[in-house]
């Protein structure tokens, strides 16, 4: 199995990551290998047949026609250029997919291949390959946590794996809706099969997901994987290779829903091995299931196993067929195969006869193989006379259902048709030989073509829609073998055409991504490479249409194969001549994509007609007994006795036989075009080497296969494009360092690539550059790794150089360090020595220690203060301490004090565990009592079981005795088996009853979880109730055919009266018939002479005419049952097809309903799509106040932290003194928890005794009901006992009436003996024949006689035991009455009515089911529809919200804007004032210079109030900016408001244009005034000049102002217009806003409709579960009274057990009765030999009668029909005591006619013997008639005496079965007594054990009160301890507080 691990239970996965990826140390390894870019290549290696690594010496690799030099070591080789290969850089070493290999040669694909497996890498991508290689050994690849990484993923973010592709396969089903197949392909044990079940199993795993999975029902996925072992077993064999090698081709197909859910799957197969079932070689095996059969497994499938059931032996090689190569897999244990195989068969779904006849059929195949013909005398016609069932020919006949001489003849002189006459062909020994392997193969070939469509028909869940499919083709690849034959080309045939496929769509994909991608490409369709091939397969005159043609011709043969194949097609290039080295008879030769292959076509006509016994088939549809085998064989002709009939209609031309050809072509036709409309994926698998060991490579095998899979083919076709790609961000980041600079020249990818590669000057012939890839060539990118490589060593190294640099510069700089320190040092040292002398220096150096150290007396100060302040907190501290011991010493006493209850209170548990012990005392002696009663039981049991074994060999005896009176009682089994299929019925009706409860059980428990969401769906409650409404027609209907059946019933009872008064009539008509005989007998008189000659022929004739009749009363009896079905299955369909009319329109309706809410919901949903934009508006500022929430919560969460904090330091004080308390209650709690684990221990001990007792009650159950069904088996074995004895004397009279016959013949023999004297040698040989008969008849009735005394005696015994009997019977007959009576009622009443309920209720509840199923998706529906309202009134909510909002923000608006106005107002009034102050300021400078500082006054003032409207505009802007900030929230998405807003900036800017302006005039103007007071203080003179430039002055700044002011105008305007446009976006929004509330009232409308029926929903859904309930109320109490029924039935049923120990005495009386039936039975057996005798005699009367005319015909009919129903009434006589009466008196009366006939017979042989004196001449012919008559009646006589002597042994087995029998139930009936004593024995201790444990739950209770009181105390003092703590802490705060003062 590939890469599969086991897993052990209950570990997790291990790590895939090591087989999917390679390691850092791999890649590392690989980047280290040597390797030289232009002389590293590969070359062969003739001892591995692989390759191996050297390098070029010399030699061009370019120049075809050179020769080049490797070296390899030390050795040089020589080869062509074209021999030689260049090896990929290391950078490509172990790379994922091998279309990215700079040099794609054979060499780099084996080493990639080869390198990878042995690092443990078994998959590798080959462009749309995924390149599987079969590991030999376990790898965790297929586990759940790969599952993981590959799901979801793409096929280039994860590494290679199979299950890439099967994602990438079931993610384009799910995105495209287009259906997708993965095609498997590989040699015999290259993992194909394996391979399919894991991307089966991904499949499932993915499509079902984690869902719980519905118990006691067989899961979809289940039944998938289950079909594996049917097909392994019938499919799979042995091969060289292989030990499971699947011999066939299989496309499955797993069908999704349209949300990937997994809804079914189908198996389509393709070229079954069929020649393996007759033949294999030495190292093969055949199918693994002829094995199987063989093992001891099968022993306990069926009764009496399944090898007798099969007709096998122990010995395989008693089997040719499959004993030819090997018998045992060691890797395979076929007992263990076989029963996943009966797993697999009862998982999907095979009825028993169904697996069985499988079975049959199977050995029934592999027993041919013994059949061995021989020849016939001289002749060359084969037989086979011992047809024996202990022969090989009679074992296949019986595995086959057929008579084995019929089968045999049919084999050996089969039927053909000669123009319109059927002749016999006979057949020599291999004709036959062949005939029988055959049909062989053609069985074993059609059982395995059902079982895939019986798996088909199992694997299709109906009731999902199955919307597309992801398919798995495991198929073998192309074969190239030594002998290549007709599996060969078949299976090469198929191998191209799906070669052609994958090479359109390999480069269709291809090239679809270079014209997406927009490089220069012209379109090649490279499947048309294959097209010579195909074309010479498939055209007119091609391989296929001449193997046609030469199959249909008889005489063809393979020599005129071959002639013709070359003559039409030896001149065709493909088609070539054989040159096969390992097959020197090939016949030609074919050149396929993946080599040329030799083919011989010796037997090629054969395989390809695959003919069948047409005789054998027939025999198998008309006279088989195994239903499978009749129906295998129903589409076949055969050869039918009877042509059918025309009825009317044209005849169609008829059509040859299908050929494998023709069936094969056609199947590969409809695969390929189901390929080609699925998108497909590609894996195809290798086997490594031929020996399976792991990690071993064989180059040559690997080659042959990438050769023969078409991977090579693959890369040839990658080589002629671009099969390198790399994105421009990765070849940039790769490729850069070559040019940086050109790189970076322009943003363009295309122009900076192009201006890279032509920078190095790369040929762009090599390369093309798409929109998002760059394409190479194949061997393109190794020239750009060269020029990378160079530039990176020149970096490397400049790199190493700067590092050492680095290196030696600090080693340098730390010894120059080092020499500057030592200088210092040295000059310290050296100052040391000149000072170390100097007074000064050394002052300076003793005194240094003291500088800076502190004054002790300080020092000292400060610590007496600090002890001071200690000492006060040491005191205060010892007050608390003081303090707190006082108010320990009180706990400590309320401690105590709780200590003593606590003591007393476990004084009482004492004396609870005392009485406890005792219980547990009483408990073990129970047990033990137990453990007896227990093996008692099990002694029993065995005794029961070998009783049952006893029973069941009864059961058989009976059975093989109930066969041979089925001829008997035809019309009591066909009642018998109407009876049991009805039974059969209502069983699997109850079955589905109690299936459809437990969906019902989960359905309410659903309802009950889901009651607020079924509150909705009350109109799908109102069209449920309708489907019940519905349903309960169709129960009435039921009923009312039910009553029709009935009537029927009755009709047929009717008519049973009237033929029995039929019969009646008959008998009176017999009465005048016998007495119309009595006249004719004188006319017989007259015609004796006539009579004498025609007697024989006519004896002829009527037995002829008698076989004819009841052949035709049979055809009759079984037209009249078939159409009586036929009525009823047609009543049956018709009210099917009704029921599901009416399910259809009321789906119908249904969807009508659902149409109508969605479009409800579209209108109520359409209004809000406004809503929803203004919605997405405002989002953004909820999100804001969310954040502002957000950091308020972080805030107040870190000031909780604190407070809590500080409550943690305040609480950790108090926790030390609750910790004793805590102790304390931890030891009651431990106590507690003993006494509680005491008390379950208690009610366990009960709980186990109650359940003890129930099993023994269920045991004793068990075995009343196996009494019960042996004393059912006793009586009906007493019944057969009956009617054996009635056979018997049937028998007895035969045997009589032949004695007589016989004695009446040798009369006849004497009087011809003495009449012809003249033939006297023949008459004494005759004589002598005769005496010899005479002797065996005398030894026979002395046999007779003694059977007749045994009798006797056996009869005098039964005397003995009727005797006994007769007391009893007395006893009985009132108890029986009465059980009777209580009988009938019940069975007549309860279960008739209980059948209807169960039926009515079974229906009904199938139809809740479905109705429930609608009900659960509306619901579903219904949900979603509410949830979509929610969220649509949610959202309504949030747009009135923001509709507020929005209002708020305009009424804001609209207030501004008034200030707005109100402030351009004062400007203007402002501006007024202005222009008069400037006015005055003009007069005054007019009048006198002596007012210019009153104008300078007013200009300051001017200039103030100019800032002012500065400062007013400032303000107004940043009010407009607010008013357009808010305008551009409220409503960005209007286009208007920006324009408004661009308006309002571009007036703002004039408006600080102008402001600009006069800011610049009041400027000029203060520099004038100054100028102007220096001219006054200088010129006077000059001020009326001044004047006058002032006046100009003020002239152009009046202009200025004038200017200004219609600036202002213009913007006031603009403003009003502003304002009016936002009045009038503020009236649309109040539309809007009218509309949204219009559509919200709306809405809110439909709201309140649909709460109102909701509520309505919810009243009606309420009075619904108030029905629920009170129906389960019923049924609780229905159940409550089944089991007071229950125990009424147990009191019966012991007053039944003491009625059978009555019934045992009864028994003898029962036999003496039985005597006297035997008795009044002979009596009754003589008077019907009397009245057969007589009937003989008159059926010779009417025969002769006939002659005389039509009205003895008619009689002769009459009596024919009258003798057939006086022989069932002779049956119906012996069950009938009241009509016995009337028989005897028919006897009287014809005894009396029988004598008067014996007289007329006698007087007619006197007078035949004087015919006979006549008739001389014509004697000898009559002796020899009669000679032959004698040996007839002799062979019958002798077949009667052995049937008698077989009936005589089966009543002697079965009154010693009897006899076992009634000693059984004897020891059956003491065990029960026993038994009854122990279970009261039992019932008297459970009894006392339910007083103890009410005792033990008192005293619990008890305890449970005082330990509840003990708790409160508890709680009580922790309340007080917490006081006491919280007044500590307050007293430690005073202290605290105290200290600190």
């Amino acid at each position: 199995m590939p890469g599969h691990i086991k897993l052990v239970k209950g570990l997790a996965d291990p790590d895939p990551t090591e087989f999917l990826v390679p390691s850092l140390e791999v890649k590392r390894a690989d980047q280290s290998k040597v390797y030289d870019t232009k002389k590293s290549v590969w070359i062969s290696d003739p001892k591995t047949e692989g390759y191996r690594e050297g390098l070029l010496e010399s030699g061009d690799l370019e120049d075809p026609a050179s020769k080049c030099v490797v070296v390899v070591g030390h050795e040089k080789f020589t080869h062509k250029s074209t021999e030689v290969g260049k090896v990929n850089p290391p950078k490509f070493e172990k790379c994922e997919d091998m279309v990215n290999l700079t040099f794609l040669n054979d060499a780099s694909v084996f080493w990639n291949l080869k390198t990878r497996y042995q690092a443990r890498m078994i998959h590798t991508y080959s462009g749309l390959f995924v390149v599987v290689v079969n590991p030999y050994k376990r790898y965790p690849l297929y586990t759940h946590r790969v599952c993981k990484i590959y799901l979801g993923k793409r096929r280039n973010e994860a590494p290679p794996h199979l299950w890439a592709i099967a994602e990438g396969a079931y993610r384009n089903m799910l995105m495209n809706t287009k259906n997708n197949a993965m095609l498997i392909t590989g040699e015999s044990g290259a993992g194909k099969t394996e391979n399919t079940k894991k991307v089966i199993t991904y499949l499932a795993m993915v499509a079902t997901g984690a869902g719980k999975k519905v118990e006691k029902k067989v899961s979809l996925e289940d039944q998938i994987v289950a079909t594996n072992p049917i097909l392994e077993s019938y499919g799979n064999a042995k091969t060289a290779r292989n030990d499971n090698s699947s011999r066939f081709g299989k496309f499955i197909r797993i069908h999704f829903t349209q949300s990937g859910k997994l809804a079914g799957c189908d198996i389509v197969s393709y070229l079954l091995e069929k020649s393996r079932i007759t033949e294999q070689q030495s190292v093969e095996r055949s199918y693994h299931i002829f094995y199987q059969l063989l093992q001891p497994f099968g022993d306990g499938i069926c009764t009496g196993g399944l090898k007798a059931a099969c007709h096998v032996s122990d010995d395989i090689y008693d089997y040719i067929y499959v004993s030819q190569g090997k018998t045992k897999v060691d890797s395979i244990d076929d007992n263990e195969e076989l029963e996943y195989t009966e797993d697999a068969f009862s998982v999907i779904g095979f009825e028993e006869w169904e697996k069985m006849d499988c079975y049959v059929l199977t050995a029934g195949v592999m027993t041919c193989g013994g059949v061995q013909y021989i020849q016939k005398g001289r002749d060359e016609q084969a037989e086979l006379p011992d047809c024996g069932p202990d022969t090989f020919a009679g074992k296949a006949a019986a595995s086959f259902g057929v008579d084995a001489a019929a089968m045999i003849k049919a084999f050996c002189k089969p039927r053909i048709k000669v123009g319109t006459e059927w002749v016999t062909k006979g057949q020599n020994i291999e004709q036959a030989t062949g005939a029988t392997g055959g049909i062989a193969r053609a069985i074993f070939d059609r059982v395995f073509k059902w079982l895939i469509e019986k798996c088909n028909d199992t694997l299709i869940d109906a009731s999902l829609k199955k919307a597309n499919f992801c398919a798995v083709l495991d198929i073998a690849g192309f074969e190239i073998f030594e002998y290549n034959g007709f599996e060969q080309i078949s299976i090469n045939f198929v191998n191209e055409k799906l070669q052609q496929f994958f090479n359109h769509h390999m480069f269709v994909v291809e090239q679809e991504e270079y014209v997406k991608e927009g490089i220069d490409w012209v379109m090649v369709d490279f499947g048309m490479d294959l097209a010579a091939a195909i074309i010479m397969f498939e055209k007119p005159m091609g391989i296929w249409a001449i193997l046609e043609e030469e199959s249909l011709f008889p005489k063809a043969t393979d020599k005129s194969f071959e002639e013709k194949l070359k003559a039409s097609l030896g001149k065709l290039p493909v088609f070539l001549k054989p040159a096969s080295k390992t097959d020197k008879n090939a016949h030609f030769g074919v050149s396929h994509y993946a080599g040329v292959v030799n083919y011989n076509v010796t037997s090629w006509l054969e395989k390809n007609k695959d003919p069948v016994n047409e005789t054998v088939v027939e025999l198998f549809k008309s006279t088989s007994k195994i239903q499978l085998l009749v129906h295998l064989w129903r589409e076949h002709p055969g050869q039918p006795t009877t042509a059918p009939k025309d009825d009317g209609k044209k005849k169609k031309k008829g059509g040859g036989g299908k050929t494998v050809s023709s069936v094969y072509l056609v199947s590969l036709g409809e695969l390929m075009t189901t390929l080609y409309s699925c998108e497909p994926h590609f894996v195809r698998c290798l086997v490594p080497n031929n020996h399976k060991k792991p990690g071993d490579v064989e180059p040559p095998l690997i080659m042959h296969q990438l050769t023969c899979n078409g991977v090579l083919e693959g890369i040839r076709i990658c080589m002629r494009g671009f099969p390198n790609r790399m994105p421009y961000h990765d070849f940039k980041l790769r490729y850069a360092c070559l040019g940086q600079a050109e790189i970076s020249s322009s943003s363009d990818n295309k122009v900076a690539v192009y201006a890279l590669m032509d920078k190095i000057d790369f040929d762009r012939e090599r390369y093309r550059l798409g929109h998002t890839l760059v394409f190479f060539r194949a061997g393109a990118l190794a020239g750009l790794e060269e020029a990378r490589d160079e530039k990176v060593i020149r970096w490397v190294r400049f790199i190493q150089g700067e590092v050492l640099k680095r290196i030696r510069t600090r080693v340098y700089v730390k010894r120059r360090d080092q020499r500057e320190l030592i200088k210092v040092a040295q000059r310290n040292f050296r100052k040391y020595l000149s000072m170390r002398d100097w007074g000064w220096f050394i002052i300076i150096q003793k005194t240094r220690g003291t500088i800076g150290l502190p004054n002790p007396e300080e020092e000292l100060r400060l610590l007496e203060e600090k002890a001071n302040n200690t000492y006060g907190e040491y005191k205060a501290a010892l007050d608390l301490t003081a303090d707190l011991e006082g108010q320990m010493g009180s706990l400590k006493d309320e401690i105590s004090a709780m200590s003593k209850q606590l003591s007393e209170e476990q004084g009482n548990v004492s004396v609870y565990t005392d009485r406890q012990a005792k219980a547990l005392t009483v408990k073990g002696e129970a047990e033990v009592e137990l453990v007896k009663q227990q093996a008692i039981l099990a002694s029993e049991e065995a005794s029961r079981v070998e009783l049952a074994a006893e029973v069941k060999a009864h059961a058989g005896s009976i059975g093989a005795v109930k066969k041979d009176i089925e001829d008997v009682e035809l019309a009591i089994i066909k009642v018998e088996q109407e009876k049991g299929n009805r039974d059969h019925t209502i069983k699997t009706l109850q079955d589905e009853v109690t299936e459809q409860d437990e969906v019902i059980n989960k359905l309410n428990k659903e309802k009950k979880h889901l009651s607020g969401t079924q509150a909705k769906s009350n109109e799908d409650l109102m069209s449920a109730e309708e489907k019940v409404e519905h349903l309960s027609q169709v129960k009435s209907q039921l009923e009312s055919t039910l009553d029709q059946l009935e009537g029927g019933l009755d009709k047929e009872k009717k008519g049973r009266g009237n033929l029995e008064k039929a019969k009646r009539k008959v008998e009176g008509d017999l009465k005048m018939a016998q007495d119309a005989v009595a006249d004719l007998e004188r006319a017989k008189k007259e015609v004796e002479s006539a009579v004498a000659v025609k007697e024989t022929n006519i004896h002829l004739l009527s037995a002829k005419l008698d076989d004819e009749q009841s052949l035709v009363a049979k055809a009759q009896k079984n037209i009249k049952e078939l159409q009586g079905r036929v009525e009823a299955a047609e009543e049956e369909l018709e009210a099917e097809r009704q029921s599901r009319a009416q399910a259809e329109r009321q789906r119908s309706d249904l969807a009508r309903e659902i149409d109508q809410l969605s479009g409800r919901l579209d209108e109520a949903g359409g209004a809000t799509v406004a809503q929803v934009e203004l919605n997405k508006k405002r989002e953004s500022e909820i999100v804001k106040l969310r954040k502002d929430v957000e950091e308020a919560n972080i805030s107040s969460a870190s000031v909780l932290g604190n407070m809590k904090r500080k409550q943690g330091d305040a609480t950790l004080e108090m926790t030390e003194q609750i910790d004793a308390l805590q102790k304390m209650k931890a030891k009651i709690d431990k106590d507690k928890v003993i006494i509680m684990a005491e008390m379950t221990d208690a009610r366990a001990a009960t709980d186990e005794v109650v359940r003890a007792q129930a099993s023994q009650d269920k045991s004793n159950k068990a075995l009343l009901d196996q009494l019960n069904g042996t004393n059912k088996k006793v009586d009906a074995a007493n019944l057969t006992l009956g009617d054996y004895g009635m056979s018997k004397n049937k028998i007895a009279n035969e045997n009589g009436e032949l004695l007589r016959i016989v004695g009446d013949l040798d009369n006849n023999l004497t009087m011809l003996a003495k009449s012809k004297s003249a033939l006297g040698a023949q008459l004494n040989d005759v004589k002598a024949l005769c005496d010899n008969e005479a002797r065996e008849r005398q030894l026979l009735l002395g046999k007779f006689k003694n059977l007749e005394h045994e009798v006797d005696g056996a009869k005098e015994a039964l005397d003995e035991e009727a005797s006994g009997r007769d007391n009893v019977l007395r006893l009985v007959a009132k108890a029986e009455g009465d059980g009777a009576v209580l009988r009938q009622k019940y069975e007549v009443d309860a279960v008739a009515k209980g059948e209807e309920l169960e039926m009515t209720k079974m229906k009904l509840t199938a139809r809740n089911t479905e109705a429930e199923a609608t009900i659960d998706n509306l619901n579903a529906k219904l949900t979603q529809v509410e949830k979509a309202k929610g969220k649509i009134g949610g959202e309504m909510n949030e747009m009135t919200v923001s509709l507020d909002q929005a209002q708020v923000i305009n009424a804001a608006m609209e207030r501004k804007a008034k200030s707005f106005d109100k402030t351009i107002t004062e400007m203007k009034g402002k501006v007024d004032r202005l222009s008069f102050d400037l006015d005055v300021s003009q007069k005054e400078t007019r009048n006198a210079s002596s007012e210019l500082f009153k104008i300078k006054s007013a200009y300051e003032e001017s200039v103030l109030q100019l800032e002012e409207v500065r400062r007013e505009n400032k303000t107004l802007s940043n009010e407009i900016k607010d008013i357009m900030d808010q305008i551009t929230e409220g409503g960005r998405s209007i286009h208007e408001i920006d324009k408004i807003r661009k308006r309002l900036e571009a007036e703002k800017l004039e408006l600080q244009s102008a402001l600009e302006e006069a800011e610049a005039t009041l400027e000029q103007e203060e520099n004038k005034v100054l100028r102007c007071q220096m001219e006054l203080t200088l010129v006077k003179t000059e001020t009326e000049r001044r004047i006058a430039e002032k006046d100009e002055e003020f002239a152009m700044v009046r202009k200025n102002q004038a200017k200004a002011l219609d600036s202002m105008q213009a913007a006031l305007e603009t403003e009003a217009k502003g304002k009016a446009e936002a009045l009038r976006m503020k009236k649309k929004l109040e539309a809007d806003a009218a509309d949204l509330g219009l559509a919200l009232e709306h809405a809110i409308a439909g709201n309140a409709e649909t709460q109102n029926t909701i509520k309505k929903y919810q009243l009606q859904v309420r009075d619904a579960q108030a029905k629920v309930d009170a129906e389960s109320q019923a049924k609780s109490a229905a159940a409550d009274a089944k089991v007071t029924a229950d125990r009424k039935a147990a009191a019966m049923q012991n007053a039944l057990e003491e009625g059978r120990a009555l019934l045992e005495t009864a028994d003898r009386q029962r036999r003496s009765a039985e005597q006297e039936l035997g008795d009044t039975n002979e009596n009754l057996a003589e008077l019907g030999n009397v009245n057969q005798s007589i009937a003989a005699a008159k059926r010779k009367l009417e025969s002769e009668f006939h002659q005389l005319g039509g009205d003895l015909d008619e009689m002769s009919n009459e009596a024919a029909l009258s003798e057939d129903k006086a022989a069932r009434a002779m049956v119906d006589a012996a069950r009938l005591a009241d009509e016995l009466r009337c028989e005897q008196d028919v006897a009287m009366s014809l005894e009396k006619d029988k004598k008067l006939l014996e007289a007329q017979c006698k007087d007619a042989g006197a007078r035949a013997d004087e015919a006979e004196v006549n008739a001389l001449k014509g004697g000898r012919k009559a002796m020899i008639k009669m000679e032959t008559r004698i040996r007839e009646l002799e062979s019958e006589y002798d077949a009667e005496s052995r049937r008698n002597g077989d009936i005589c042994k089966n009543l002697r087995k079965s009154e010693r079965s009897i006899k076992e029998l009634a000693f059984a139930s004897d020891e059956d009936k003491k065990n029960h007594e026993r038994m009854q004593a122990l279970i009261d024995q039992l019932q008297g201790k459970v009894k006392s054990y339910k007083k103890q444990i009410e005792e033990a739950e008192e005293i619990a209770a008890l305890n449970l009160a005082k330990y509840r009181q003990v708790a409160g105390a508890l709680g009580a003092a922790g309340a007080d301890a917490d006081a006491c703590e919280q007044g500590a802490a307050m007293r430690k705060a005073r202290a605290r507080s105290a200290s600190l003062v």
